[in-house]
């Protein structure tokens, strides 16, 4: 194996001694199952790791990560990871997080071909499109900052129309969903939305953002 494979396992040895010594009965409850009160939607990016960011542990937060931190309602994986995390998990809260510096993002900016991706940042393209007076005004990099955060709205307010998230709250359910966004360059997690807990809550969101046309009212 390569000496950076090689590493990892050298690293992982090292993970559970540390853990072993801080708590002998840490891994024996850690393999009893899950209980976890986040569901983190978010970009595959590797500078972005969810518990890192946020000081989770294991256990804490269920994860579900694709390019651009997107809400497809043709997305079988996501939809499943949704299902699981709202009806068997039960989870209380639901992150959306983009990150400024996307390269999803990024890429649907352009004109470029980047072959198969381009069918699933056709979502993001079509937010760009969607919002074009409001970003066609701005400098590439102040806009290509502005879409990361208008593509988090939207992506919020995909979520909420879900028939697994308005079944949770027509049930008198949470969770509460939340949009947020990283910043690369200072390490800080900024929210974009309060809580949203309802169709008039995501309504209002997307409102003040004159986002998420054919929101429920």
């Amino acid at each position: 194996m390569s000496g950076r494979i090689e590493q990892l396992l050298r690293n992982n040895q090292a993970f559970v001694a540390e853990q072993l010594a801080l708590d002998p009965g840490y891994f024996e409850r850690l393999s009893e199952g899950q209980h976890p009160e986040f569901l983190w939607i978010g970009c595959s990016d590797s500078r972005v790791p969810p518990d890192r960011i946020t000081g989770t542990q294991p256990g804490d937060m269920f994860v579900h990560r694709n390019i651009a931190n997107l809400v497809v309602q043709t997305d079988m994986n996501l939809l499943s990871v949704l299902q699981y995390a709202v009806d068997v998990l039960q989870v209380q809260h639901v992150i959306v997080c983009g990150h400024y510096g996307c390269g999803g993002v990024k890429a649907a900016m352009g004109d470029a071909d980047h072959g198969l991706i381009d069918n699933w940042l056709r979502t993001v393209k079509d937010t760009q499109d969607y919002f074009w007076p409001q970003l066609g005004v701005l400098e590439e990099a102040a806009r290509f900052r502005r879409l990361v955060e208008l593509n988090v709205i939207e992506q919020v307010n995909n979520l909420g129309k879900t028939h697994i998230i308005q079944d949770a709250w027509k049930a008198g359910r949470r969770p509460m969903i939340h949009g947020w966004v990283f910043d690369l360059a200072s390490g800080f997690l900024r929210r974009h939305t309060g809580e949203i807990n309802g169709n008039h809550a995501i309504h209002e969101v997307c409102k003040f953002h004159g986002a998420g046309a054919g929101a429920p009212a």
